[in-house]
């Protein structure tokens, strides 16, 4: 009896041992959500369902994307955080996973500890415009319209602790000039007064832009970037215009609750790999002005750390509160 109890222990330990691979391989079984913190039709929804439809046909199950905007993006980023672990549910975050800790005095999650970085799917320069009839030609005439007369300039953002909030004191601290901040709520009204000639510059994704700069009704005088951006090959980096080391982008990349398995995380970032390297999907991410950004897992861990630290930073120094 011994020796078929012993054997029966066995052959159980046995089968528990062959079977956890083939359960980590049968992920996934069932459709998998993609949880947008952001309204549909926004860049970010746009990114996400491009995304979404190349991963469904390499993982062979239905991606779904699952809008849910509000307050600047931590209701979606905390549904994920409380998610269940298990691949099913992941989250396309953008620059408030890297912002959010600094700018709300307490939140429902945490950025750092209850999300695991999948992977960075790219990013996209802001750009600097200034209505066509603005006398500054160049970056650099900008900056010295700005030290010429303090306090007289003004710049737009879609509002409190926006990208372009943020862009615009980054800048300020960088260059050491004394430019108003005027907030709007949500980038389209901020634009048409941009347009209108009521406010001197603004920091802009370049798909909001690049019609309006073809068009001849706004001027681009610098992008955001190392290197200068293919939408809009002609306009020189903040850098070439007298600024180095002056970089601001908007990014996007996928992340999933922190106790994923790591042979899902894996799993996914390599899928992800293929997907980006996929002509069609790097053309349709390049007509938005996106710049693809491969990498593995760890990676895009450690480009999270460090936005989140650069921009505590900045924050800390404007003393940024949300709206």
């Amino acid at each position: 009896m011994k020796k078929i109890g012993i054997a029966t222990l066995m052959l159980a330990l046995g089968c528990a041992v062959c079977t956890s691979p083939a359960l980590a391989q049968a992920w996934p079984a069932k459709p998998i959500h993609i949880v947008v913190p952001y309204a549909a039709g926004g860049a970010v929804d746009t990114i996400a369902r491009l995304t979404g439809q190349k991963l469904a046909l390499r993982l062979g199950q239905t991606v779904i994307v699952d809008n849910k905007p509000g307050a600047s993006a931590n209701i979606g980023m905390d549904a994920v955080a409380r998610a269940a672990p298990d691949g099913y549910t992941l989250l396309m975050t953008a620059n408030a996973l890297a912002t959010n800790a600094s700018l709300f005095s307490s939140l429902t999650f945490d950025p750092q500890r209850d999300f695991a970085p999948v992977g960075q799917i790219g990013q996209a320069p802001l750009v600097l415009v200034v209505p066509a009839s603005s006398p500054a030609k160049t970056f650099k005439d900008l900056l010295a319209q700005a030290k010429a007369e303090p306090g007289k300039l003004s710049y737009a953002s879609a509002g409190n602790g926006s990208s372009g909030h943020l862009a615009g004191e980054a800048l300020k601290q960088a260059a050491h000039i004394d430019v108003l901040h005027v907030p709007y709520k949500g980038g389209a009204p901020a634009l048409t007064d941009l347009l209108g000639e009521r406010i001197s510059f603004m920091p802009l994704n370049p798909v909001e832009v690049i019609s309006q700069v073809r068009a001849h009704k706004l001027r681009a005088l610098a992008v955001a970037s190392p290197t200068r951006l293919a939408l809009l090959p002609e306009v020189p980096t903040v850098a070439e215009s007298g600024l180095p080391g002056f970089e601001v982008s908007v990014w996007w990349g996928l992340v999933a609750p922190a106790a994923t398995p790591q042979s899902v995380v894996q799993r996914v970032n390599a899928e992800l790999q293929k997907v980006l390297a996929e002509p069609e999907l790097q053309e349709r991410l390049g007509e938005l002005g996106v710049v693809v950004k491969a990498g593995s897992s760890a990676q895009f861990a450690d480009f999270i750390r460090a936005e989140t630290g650069h921009w505590g930073r900045v924050i800390k120094a404007a003393n940024i509160k949300p709206d």
